[in-house]
């Protein structure tokens, strides 16, 4: 992949949900890791991607065909957040680079936050962890804040559900954690798979030697649901229901009773 450009499949303007104030996120195509419950499942194929979009209009269904995912420079990325600065001044915000994982465009990535430094943009980048920890140490400089994706602890259990290793995962964080970058731990709560109590201890035990850890608690939810069927993937979790606000409660004084730092959301 050219240094200059990348593959691209949203870019959100306005975003509050993505780290401080008001930020421009922009979602990076392909990911490593196939988490059953992934609400993105176009980001996953680097490449674009042809998908059906049904239309209903008079009681009459229209398909259409759309694209996602295209080729774009730094400059036309930039020209994209540099839209927002304003909002980004007057709120504290600034730029997050979300995916897929953004990891899997390193160069790309790296360019865009060097572009972004030079104009004085807070940056955020949203991660699995699961990178080569060389590129990461290139990359870290140039962040502001990491918002860093904790899934599961037990590695039989990661690979099962997320099709991958968790070991480079928690040793990247480990790297960032002990490098005094800024780190916000990012933890999907998927009734029946990551909220169990043996994952919620084996957590907090991890994180337990680092001070003011920060975790945002994300409630899994089926809104993406629609899209495997249009991309013709299998969607896994049919049965799972959204955890109730009593249970993301419970999860969230669970953690702040472990002397961490709680939101629920992103």
């Amino acid at each position: 992949m050219c240094v200059n450009k990348g593959i691209i499949f949203d870019i959100k303007h306005y975003a509050v949900h993505d780290g401080p104030g008001i930020r421009t996120t922009v979602f990076f195509k392909g990911c490593p890791l196939s988490c059953m419950w992934c609400h993105n499942p176009e980001s996953r194929m680097q490449a674009p991607q042809t998908i059906t979009k049904e239309l209903k209009l008079d009681n009459t269904t229209r398909t259409t065909k759309e694209t996602v995912g295209k080729e774009m420079t730094v400059s036309e990325v930039m020209t994209e957040i540099n839209k927002d600065i304003i909002f980004f001044e007057e709120s504290g915000g600034g730029v997050t680079f979300s995916g897929g994982e953004v990891f899997q465009q390193d160069k790309f990535l790296i360019s865009l936050l060097a572009e972004c430094k030079k104009s004085d943009i807070n940056i955020c980048v949203d991660t699995t962890g699961h990178v080569s920890t060389k590129v990461l140490k290139t990359a870290a400089p140039l962040v502001d804040t990491f918002l860093y994706d904790i899934k599961l602890m037990n590695d039989d259990a990661h690979k099962k559900y997320c099709g991958v290793s968790n070991k480079l995962i928690l040793a990247n964080l480990r790297f960032l954690l002990e490098s005094g970058a800024d780190v916000r731990v990012r933890f999907p709560v998927i009734p029946g798979i990551t909220d169990t109590e043996e994952n919620l201890i084996q957590i907090a035990d991890f994180l337990s030697e680092y001070k003011q850890i920060k975790i945002d608690l994300l409630a899994y939810h089926k809104i993406g649901r629609d899209k495997y069927r249009r991309l013709g993937m299998e969607y896994h979790m049919a049965g799972v229901q959204q955890p109730s606000a009593k249970r993301m409660q419970q999860i969230a004084d669970f953690f702040t009773s472990k002397d961490f730092i709680v939101k629920i959301g992103g």
